[in-house]
């Protein structure tokens, strides 16, 4: 299919993998792209050199377009953009930070730019920016999210009649009837992040990606906002953070409870009581591991399956 984000990108299809910290290595990223989706490399985990490494590999295991990922409120961020046009890469998707501070170099070196943001107002920032493309991440989503706690459902509607710039939603998004959905509502695609979690080339580790296929209704809380709003799978190291919230604890008190390499320690490294496991609500909707390439084509089926069958509505 073609549309605003197929020819930005040039891709098969509107469907972007997130770039998830711990989630996101080159395996994945080439399988998606391989499968005609876009395949995203998650910085947000990466020192400069892992991320030099994983580039690499990715331009060897796929000719077709991939990108990468920045949360902007991470360390040597001016390394990794550094890397990031050294070597080419011509997609570069921004987050959890002011678009202005890069947004021009990357397309002076000749990359599309998105933002992630969580509201009208930093939509119209990111636009103002220069950036090629917004993506609106709702409340669902798993990872850095919104203090706002808007709604995919509401966000993308609203950030659609605010700019003019290509839309990509973001949030709860795990099926092709939700792609379909968004893509009625305003989205001219979608990034999924989560579904992508539960497959063999996520480079999370195993035993997340099974809490990740067991989790059900009502299993994640949005939390944290103090220091950086995350969606969590509730385990010991949530009770915890809850705990804490009860006794009237500081953020500076939760930033100690949070510490160092929690995520790490919880999505990479499986500690699965006392690690950070940051995943979105759709995990309700996960049954099962698959490889990437067979999620990207059920997605696209029943996307068009279903676009087929609401004539009839």
């Amino acid at each position: 299919m073609n549309n605003r984000i197929t020819e930005l990108f040039d891709i098969d299809y509107p469907l972007i993998q997130a770039g998830m910290v711990w989630a996101s290595g080159w395996r994945l990223a080439s399988a998606v792209s391989n499968a005609g989706g876009l395949g995203i490399i998650g910085s947000g985990s990466m020192y400069p050199e892992v991320l030099r490494e994983h580039i690499e590999k990715c331009q060897r295991a796929t000719d077709r377009p991939f990108g990468v990922n920045v949360p902007l409120m991470y360390p040597d961020v001016d390394k990794l953009m550094e890397i990031i046009v050294e070597l080419g890469v011509k997609i570069v998707f921004t987050s959890a930070g002011n678009p202005k501070t890069f947004t021009s170099y990357l397309k002076e070196n000749g990359a599309r730019v998105a933002h992630v943001v969580s509201s009208v107002r930093f939509a119209l920032k990111a636009q103002d920016a220069g950036v090629d493309a917004v993506v609106a991440e709702g409340f669902e989503a798993g990872g850095h999210n919104g203090r706002e706690e808007t709604t995919t459902l509401v966000l993308v509607p609203a950030v659609r009649e605010a700019i003019a710039i290509p839309l990509i939603a973001a949030g709860g998004i795990a099926t092709g009837r939700a792609m379909l959905a968004a893509m009625v509502i305003g989205a001219d695609g979608v990034q999924v992040g989560s579904r992508f979690v539960a497959s063999p080339e996520a480079s999370s580790h195993a035993l997340f990606k099974q809490k990740v296929v067991e989790a059900g209704e009502g299993d994640t809380h949005l939390t944290l906002k103090e220091l950086a709003p995350v969606r969590l799978l509730k385990n010991k190291f949530y009770r915890d953070v809850q705990d804490a919230y009860a006794r009237g604890a500081t953020a500076k008190e939760l930033r100690t409870l949070l510490g160092r390499a929690r995520a790490k320690r919880g999505m990479f490294d499986g500690d699965m009581e006392e690690g950070e496991l940051e995943i979105g609500q759709v995990s309700a909707l996960i049954h099962e591991i698959k490889p990437a390439a067979e999620i990207v084509s059920e997605v696209m089926e029943e996307f068009e399956s279903v676009k087929k069958s609401i004539a009839n509505l």
